[in-house]
């Protein structure tokens, strides 16, 4: 019976094809060994969720998911050059994996969003393929929002306290509606080129970063004043969320302290009054090839310290590395990350930053790495 149900349900998608798109007004299921390919769009006016399998965006045409009810699918591939975009909220239960096309959502709605269930996570997810609007994700603690705009993708990273019951972010680029002029006293200057909206209850600290688009240089020369900042809905001003920032004025990544995102509307970089005491540590080449070289990350001054803990970034500022009492483990593969496709392969060569705290002297440290990994 399940087999011809498969069937007539495959059978109805082909015929579909010929036409502008599917529509689908009565309870269609897809099955554990069964997939949809979506060349044009589809319209949900029915039930469309408790889905297996896989379901496929592709093509070059212009592709919307609409209609009455939001549809909830188990896997999700994307391979539209024009990208989907989401007249309706659309839900991932466990991968969506991103090759070519973004998925696009309406920025002046936060429930018209791509919905990540608990548990579900994403791949490959880049400049060419990412959410162009709003994330929300369900039941999870940590996560990184594969937000950005049609150019860019410029990820948010949240560390929350406990699980949220619901979140949601969206990265918005040159918006005119946040006031940059009102500001706590602490504050010198408030970035105006991009911001991040980001809901949620629970206490979290986030982490953002900063390219050639931010334009660091506009707030300050010296990267000790860098905080991550936010508009507080109650006093109606820019405060600082703290933190710690490392990197140069065309990259770096800036990690906040603990806050409530509900109590905040938008979210930016800010330069202080009174630089951060951190030090920093020399740079590291890192050359992985079995020759007894530069093989492993050693960072001399944690002998100190046994009590330590070493973080590692890419440029983006996701989080690669992460290793409570570190002795020597870093040579070249990741351990965190959903954005890692294959972490069997070592991760690329480039630049890192590293944040290393020494508990037992109570210094924090940053730097660079150079990773050729070959």
């Amino acid at each position: 019976m399940e087999r011809a149900t498969l069937l007539f349900f495959l059978l109805t998608v082909y015929a579909a094809m010929a036409q502008d798109g599917l529509r689908s007004i009565g309870a269609l299921r897809i099955h554990d060994a069964g997939g949809l390919g979506l060349y044009a769009s589809l319209v949900n006016d029915g039930v469309l969720d408790n889905n297996q399998g896989l379901v496929g965006f592709y093509g070059d045409n212009d592709i919307t998911v609409a209609g009455a009810f939001s549809p909830v699918f188990h896997d999700i591939e994307v391979m539209a050059n024009s990208g989907v975009q989401l007249a309706i909220a659309m839900g991932v239960e466990n991968n969506i994996n991103f090759i070519q096309g973004d998925i696009r959502t309406p920025r002046t709605n936060a429930s018209t969003a791509l919905i990540f269930e608990q548990d579900a996570f994403y791949t490959g997810a880049g400049n060419m393929g990412k959410v162009d609007g709003y994330v929300v994700i369900k039941n999870q603690q940590n996560f990184i929002f594969p937000v950005g705009d049609e150019e860019q993708l410029r990820p948010l990273i949240l560390d929350s306290e406990n699980s949220n019951s619901t979140s949601s972010c969206a990265y918005f680029y040159k918006n005119p509606n946040w006031d940059t002029n009102a500001k706590e006293t602490t504050l010198q200057r408030i970035g105006n080129r991009e911001f991040w909206r980001l809901e949620g209850s629970v206490p979290s600290s986030i982490q953002i970063s900063w390219n050639e688009r931010s334009i660091i240089s506009l707030l300050t020369n010296n990267i000790d004043v860098i905080v991550v900042v936010g508009w507080s809905k109650s006093n109606h001003q820019w405060e600082s969320l703290g933190g710690n920032a490392v990197g140069d004025l065309s990259q770096g990544m800036a990690v906040s302290n603990s806050f409530v995102p509900n109590d905040y509307e938008a979210l930016t970089f800010g330069s202080a009054n009174v630089p951060k005491q951190m030090m920093d540590l020399p740079n590291y080449l890192l050359t992985p090839n079995g020759d007894g070289i530069n093989d492993f990350l050693k960072i001399d001054e944690l002998e100190q310290s046994p009590h330590n803990h070493l973080r590692i970034y890419d440029r983006n500022g996701l989080l690669v590395f992460d290793k409570e009492n570190y002795t020597n483990e870093f040579n070249g593969y990741a351990t965190e990350g959903d954005m890692v496709i294959n972490r069997g392969s070592g991760l690329p060569s480039g630049v890192y930053f590293y944040l290393v705290q020494l508990h037992d002297l109570n210094l924090e440290y940053q730097g660079y790495l150079y990773l050729a990994n070959n």
